[in-house]
């Protein structure tokens, strides 16, 4: 480019940040992944209000005396009829049809809001490593690529989610789809997530989500598809560091904002931090938690 190239004088304001964000792939990558995380924070926001608005008498869930209070949401409709099919029980028939691309999304969303913040320094190392092959003169592959191919494991894994909430509930007792899963299984969710925290194969997860730099710079390619390759292989670590936590959000509920904020935090932290003290701590909590929860059930 020359220098005649980089002047965008002649643009508005408008077109000059466009244009910015155009040859800039960490500010692009900045903007995309921290409007997706908003906008999937908002719309899990605003489906847990209407769960919260929608329970039977007696079945509140905890955090539900804030949500009512807050002002009520005039939706679209179609955003309003992804709700309804996220909350209430479907016939099988209607459920594989409908519900199930519904919860598939849903999980996905709650992915993008509590899973991709701990990603932002796998995405950050990969941009910085970008910057300097670019400086070098050698071709790069946009940022975004990294970021779908980890989307998209983590969309193979809502889909999974997604199915085994339909089972769990198949058998569960009649109100919403999204409650807590209470009893025997509810129980065995906690003590999975807890019993995993101790395992050797959530801490080579861990070891790898930890360190994406080694990870990053031996599969560095210009091919698009190799990064896209590259994000999906972070994403199965990250899923493998995770999976057994998103099992807790069918013990509290699957609308339980709180709860999936506490988690989003809770892997952020994890992963950021040396050791195994907190994971054990989590893992501690989530057996006596199970555990009495058992108890209380048997």
């Amino acid at each position: 480019m020359t220098g005649q190239d980089h002047d965008f004088s002649h643009l508005d304001r408008a077109g000059r940040a466009t244009a910015s964000v155009a040859r800039n792939p960490r500010l692009a990558v900045t903007v995309a992944v921290g409007a997706a995380i908003m906008l999937a924070w908002l719309t899990l926001g605003a489906m847990a209000i209407r769960s919260a608005e929608s329970r039977i008498a007696g079945a509140s869930a905890p955090g539900d005396f804030m949500l009512n209070n807050l002002p009520p949401l005039p939706l679209p409709d179609f955003v309003d009829r992804f709700f309804a099919l996220c909350l209430t029980p479907a016939p099988l028939a209607d459920a594989i049809s409908a519900q199930a691309p519904a919860l598939v999304l849903m999980w996905f969303l709650m992915a993008v809001a509590a899973m991709l913040p701990s990603a932002a320094p796998m995405i950050r190392t990969y941009c910085e490593i970008a910057d300097t092959a670019r400086i070098k003169g050698e071709p790069v592959v946009h940022p975004l690529v990294l970021v779908a191919g980890y989307l998209c494991t983590w969309l193979i894994a809502s889909a999974l989610f997604a199915g085994l909430t339909l089972g769990v509930h198949a058998f569960a007792p009649a109100g919403q789809l999204l409650d807590p899963v209470v009893g025997i299984a509810g129980a065995l969710a906690l003590l999975v997530a807890g019993l995993y925290q101790f395992s050797g194969w959530k801490e080579a997860c861990l070891t790898k989500c930890r360190n994406p730099f080694s990870i990053l710079f031996s599969n560095w390619s210009a091919k698009p598809q190799r990064i896209f390759r590259l994000g999906l292989e972070q994403g199965l670590w990250c899923l493998g560091c995770c999976w057994a936590l998103m099992l807790v959000m069918f013990a509290v509920g699957a609308m339980n904002i709180f709860w999936m904020a506490l988690i989003g935090l809770f892997t952020l932290i994890e992963k950021q931090t040396q050791g195994r003290v907190a994971s054990r701590v989590a893992g501690a909590i989530l057996l006596v938690w199970g555990a009495a929860l058992l108890l209380v059930s048997a």
